[in-house]
């Protein structure tokens, strides 16, 4: 009989839980015996370790976070860490193990399986940033939905007092988030990692609108694409305008998810379960809606994703 472990790594992201739920629940259909791992990579090297069932995952599917809480573990990008992991699911003869996280995530994933033969190794991406290559990431559409719910809020006071708004979401080196929100929101002007800033479009946009005799503007950007501070400086400088900034923070990583959250995260924890039946090992569930696949997890920690940059021309267009 298999032993599949299961564990959560890195950021939180809305529909781990679901994720959870599919893969526990999957594999019990499967006749395998299932273990959760609390604390991530940490939990794995100290045996934090707990046999699950499907009732432990039950009531789960809405909840933000994680129960089997997170975090992040240099120790176990170290040979010696990894050492340590194994020893602890031998002890339990766990020979599967299901990562679901983020990049840095996958690539603890990558090192374990390409060290040992007797681990399956299964990833599936989760990750507000959506950076993942090849895949929609699990948490992505719930995080944009919270953006667009602030920038309504956010309108209804600049519309209200004349403001311009300046608002910093996640991405430092992804821009997914700003650029689906901007779009989303009908932002005049999104700054992403991706595209150098460039001011004075910035600024000649508010100018633009203001002869046109357009109460407000929302700016989107992603955090730390251009210090925020100095950007509302600049644009008051430049316009006159009373200029304020909201920096969303980690609201966007908690809160219930979507519907979309919700089945992605369902499909790929049962491709995941899937792919071990079928022996694949190394390689993460790829996907979107309810088209799932495998991709050596090789490929996926060396690629590189890039958002869709026609997004930002459609941005550019709407918002003159």
């Amino acid at each position: 009989m298999k032993r599949v472990a299961v564990l959560t790594s890195g950021g939180d992201a809305p529909g781990m839980n679901a994720a959870i739920r599919a893969v526990v629940r999957s594999a019990i259909y499967e006749g395998m015996e299932v273990y959760g791992v609390y604390r991530g990579f940490e939990g794995l090297m100290t045996g934090q370790y707990e046999r699950l069932s499907p009732g432990s995952v039950a009531d789960i599917i809405h909840r933000g976070g994680t129960i089997l809480h997170t975090s992040r573990s240099k120790d176990f990008m170290q040979m010696q860490g990894r050492v340590r992991a194994r020893e602890h699911m031998a002890r339990l003869s766990i020979d599967c193990l299901v990562i679901i996280g983020g990049n840095g995530s996958l690539r603890g994933g990558y090192e374990l399986a390409s060290e040992s033969d007797a681990i399956q190794v299964i990833g599936i991406p989760a990750t507000i940033d959506n950076d993942v290559v090849y895949t929609r990431s699990i948490g992505f559409d719930t995080a944009v939905n919270t953006v667009l719910s602030a920038i309504n809020n956010i309108r209804d006071t600049a519309t209200s007092h004349g403001r311009v708004f300046i608002i910093e979401v996640m991405g430092r080196r992804c821009g997914e988030i700003a650029l689906a929100a901007g779009v989303g929101g009908g932002a005049e002007s999104i700054l992403i990692p991706e595209i150098e800033p460039d001011l004075n479009q910035v600024i000649e946009k508010i100018k633009s609108g203001n002869e046109r005799g357009k109460l407000h503007s929302i700016i989107i950007v992603a955090e730390g694409v251009y210090p925020v501070m100095t950007l509302k400086d600049e644009i008051m400088h430049a316009t006159g305008r009373d200029t304020r900034v909201s920096i969303l923070g980690h609201v966007q990583r908690g809160g219930t998810p979507t519907a979309v959250d919700r089945i992605l995260a369902s499909y790929m924890g049962k491709a995941a379960i899937d792919a071990i039946v079928r022996g694949k090992s190394n390689v993460m569930v790829a996907g979107q809606d309810d088209r799932c696949y495998t991709i050596p997890l090789g490929e996926v920690i060396n690629g590189h994703r890039t958002p869709e940059l026609g997004m930002f021309e459609i941005a550019r267009v709407l918002s003159t």
